[in-house]
Formats: C-alpha cells, structure tokens, sequence
C-alpha cells in the first residue's frame, strides 16, 4: 500500500536486517527501525512496534532467522522459539509462524539453517500479501451486492473495529482489502472508524492507512457503533481477528463483541476477516480456551498524542491511585458473526462451514 507516493509492506528484509514501522509512533511520525537480533525482534513483538496476528507471525519468522544466523544449534533453535513465543500469547500466527519455520529447518544441517529461515520468513511474507489480496476479492463480493442495492453514487458504509489494515498484516490488511478493492475499482465506499481505546489502533493507525489511501472515513468514538447501527448509518461491519477457533468464535480487540451485539440486534451483517493461518484448529470453545491477554494498566490510565505544540506526550487521565484492569481481547461466539472471509471464499462461522473451505483440516480432526 502507499504512503504519499511510495509503496510500503510492513516489513521487509534490507540486508542483513529486518526493517519494521515502528506502529507506536503513528500517526504523528513514520520511523523506520531495523531488528538485527532474536531480542530486538522479541521486543517489537512485545511492545508492539508491530501488531497484528499476520505481522506477528511474520515478525517471528525474521525473528528466528535473526536468531539462527548468530547460532544455529538445535540448542539456540529451542531458544529463540521459546523466546518468540513469550512475546503475545493470544494471537495464534505468532505459534504457526514459528512451527512452520521450526518444521522446515529442524532437520538441516546447522550450517544450512540460517539461509534456509531467512528464505522462508520471505515466503511467509509474500504468502501472506497473497493471501490477503484473495480475502479482499471475497469481501469484496459482498461490498458489490450492497452497492447493487443503493442509488447511484450513495456509499457502502462500513464500521471496522482496532485495525486490521495492512500495518496488521504485511500488506492490504485483511478487513480492509476488500474495502480498498472496493474503492480501487470506483464503488463508493465510507468507512466508520472507531478509535479502539485503549490503545486507539482505530484513530492512530485505520485513518491513517485510510487517508494516505483516500478512502473516505469517519473518526467516531468506540460507543457510537450501536447508535449508528439503531439509524441505517452501517451497512456492513468487517472486523479482523486474532484467533478464530474450529467452530467459528472470533477472538479479537476488546470491544468487537459489544460491535456484534449491536449489530445483531440491528440487523446489521458482521463479518470476521482471516487468513487460514488465524485458524486455531486445535480449539473449539473460544471463550473457556483461548488465553486473554492481559496488558499494563497504564494503557488505560494514560494516553498518548501530539499536542498543540507539535510534541508527542504522554498524559495520566485517571487517579494514580485507581486499579487498572486491561483485558486486550474479547471472544464473539460464532452464533453473532454472519460469515468468514478467508482466502479460500466466505463461510459461514461454523465447523460445518469451516470444514467446507478447509476440508483438510476437517479430515485431520475426524
């Protein structure tokens, strides 16, 4: 995607490093950081520099790489494997990316490990880029068929929640792919951009992808979703996710479940879009288990901005002495999301649906 008259991944390789938008610094200021080593890359996972299921993954695949090309033990292999996984615990790209990566280099010669994980951690790039172009194409289908039903020139109005944009992929995000599909081929399309406190991933990141893109947005604040909904204002609501269990729940930003009930009571379609790779398999029940992450209180208690003299600050807005709880995720059931948009076509979030697209994994689970 573009930033002014430049194209930009998320992450890509210069040399002997992993070059990343530091996504902490935005909007107010694009900074360029480079990882050359297992801890630099442990730590923009952790500090989320870098954000977003498929960018963790891809983060962690350099990540191993970086580790390898110091030493390529099976010993540091275990090492940089645990290191990684420590980082998040609630996205599952973080766990697929360093499986995969394990699973094709395990077996090598140590002297061959380092070049073979840095070419994989491309091809995972690459893959995913793939990937979320063919997401986009799917929910780009059903942009069309609302437009089909509108007058000439009136917006698709969609509502997003967080981002999940390219900065959360390595490039035309999965929610929004097939809003920038949409506008790219002259549907006219507007996006409600709620500002996803804690940490405004809406306000700091979606409108700034959306207006380096000129898509036409809105900035509102997290609560007005249901109000919007109550008055015909959305049309569609496109969210991504972090980790989508086999029976269709969507685990993602705190939040996305109060959007779903909303829009279920508004008959609102709410959709989760997803690369394959968001799939965990493995789990069935998202509520009882998958692991909510649980962040700093001082993301609650402070925020972050540019002020009126042109300096980024960092300012308290509850009592020093309040407890903070900061819960990251929440779980939307399957029963409130009305389909998935993957990469293999849209399913309804089911494990009968799910099996359709992704046979495979139904026969494994058989």
């Amino acid at each position: 995607m573009k930033i002014g008259d430049r194209d930009f991944r998320s992450i890509w390789a210069e040399g002997d490093a992993v070059a990343i938008i530091d996504q902490t610094r935005l909007p107010h200021a694009l900074e360029i950081v480079h990882l050359t080593n297992l801890d630099e890359a442990a730590r923009a996972i952790a500090g989320m520099w870098v954000r977003g299921a498929p960018l963790i993954g891809a983060t962690a695949a350099y990540g191993m790489a970086l580790a390898l090309a110091a030493d390529a033990s099976d010993d540091a292999l275990a090492r940089a494997y645990d290191t990684l996984h420590a980082t998040r615990p609630t996205a599952i790209n973080l766990r697929w990316a360093l499986d995969a990566v394990r699973g094709r280099i395990g077996k090598l010669t140590p002297g061959d490990r380092a070049a073979a994980a840095w070419a994989f951690a491309g091809e995972i790039c690459d893959d995913d880029v793939a990937t979320n172009r063919r997401i986009g194409e799917a929910g780009l289908a059903l942009i069309e068929a609302i437009a089909r039903r509108k007058r000439p020139g009136e917006p698709v109005n969609v509502l997003t929640h967080c981002n999940a944009g390219w900065l959360a992929t390595v490039d035309w995000g999965t929610a929004t792919a097939p809003i920038y599909l949409a506008h790219d081929s002259g549907i006219p399309v507007h996006v409600y951009v709620d500002e996803t406190r804690p940490r405004n991933q809406g306000a700091g990141l979606t409108a700034w992808e959306l207006g380096n893109h000129g898509v036409p947005h809105t900035l509102v604040v997290d609560n007005v979703g249901g109000h919007l909904m109550q008055h015909g204002m959305v049309d569609i609501c496109i969210v991504g996710t972090d980790r989508t269990t086999a029976r269709g729940d969507v685990c993602n930003k705190i939040g996305t479940y109060l959007k779903a009930l909303a829009a279920r009571d508004n008959g609102v379609p709410f959709y989760a879009a997803l690369p394959s790779s968001t799939i965990d398999w493995t789990v069935r029940d998202g509520i009882a288990e998958i692991p909510i992450e649980e962040r700093g209180g001082e993301e609650v208690s402070h925020v972050a901005g540019m002020s009126d003299r042109g300096v980024i600050e960092r300012v308290r807005i509850a009592p020093e002495t309040t407890p903070v709880a900061n819960y990251a995720f929440d779980v939307t059931p399957a029963r409130l999301v009305t389909g998935l948009i993957t990469e293999r076509g849209v399913c309804e979030a089911s494990e009968v649906g799910l099996a359709g697209l992704f046979p495979e994994h139904a026969r494994l689970r058989a």
